[in-house]
């Protein structure tokens, strides 16, 4: 086997391993966009940390292509089609992914902020200081929001 022969072999198993890796990750962010758009975001729960296992391999080999995109060069133009397709279709469903997730932070700070809102509702509002001058006592329980989270 002459070394030409040898890249275009090496070439076409790493574009058909980053297809292959960007079909998995493409079909897995599709069904969590699924789950958050059917408000049935607890689906997702049980397999975060494949997904997230499989966006870390996409990242660290779409690095390496990358770096070095001469390595790839010598596979045949319809498998590099191929990765092309795939990864439009990835970027297609990632940006579904963001949108649905991004709608599920809306709808579950609203509901915090909504919650909260009632809480500190019930209680009343706490007088500051009683005849004796000293501070009344209030409800010791507190409710908290951090917006940054």
């Amino acid at each position: 086997m002459t070394a030409a022969e040898t890249a275009t072999l090496n070439a076409t198993a790493r574009v058909r391993q980053m297809i292959d890796l960007t079909e998995r990750l493409t079909a897995r962010l599709a069904e969590e966009a699924a789950a958050f758009e059917t408000r049935r975001p607890q689906d997702v729960a049980a397999t975060v940390g494949q997904t997230q296992d499989l966006a870390n391999a996409y990242r660290r080999e779409s690095a390496r292509i990358k770096a070095a995109p001469s390595e790839l060069a010598p596979a045949p133009a319809e498998e590099r089609q191929r990765l092309i397709a795939a990864t439009r279709t990835f970027e297609a469903v990632l940006s579904r992914h963001a949108l649905a997730v991004e709608a599920a932070r809306i709808v579950s700070e609203g509901l915090v902020k909504t919650i909260a809102a009632e809480v500190a509702s019930q209680r009343g509002s706490p007088s500051a200081y009683g005849a004796s001058g000293r501070a009344s006592a209030a409800d010791g329980r507190a409710v908290a929001y951090n917006a940054q989270a």
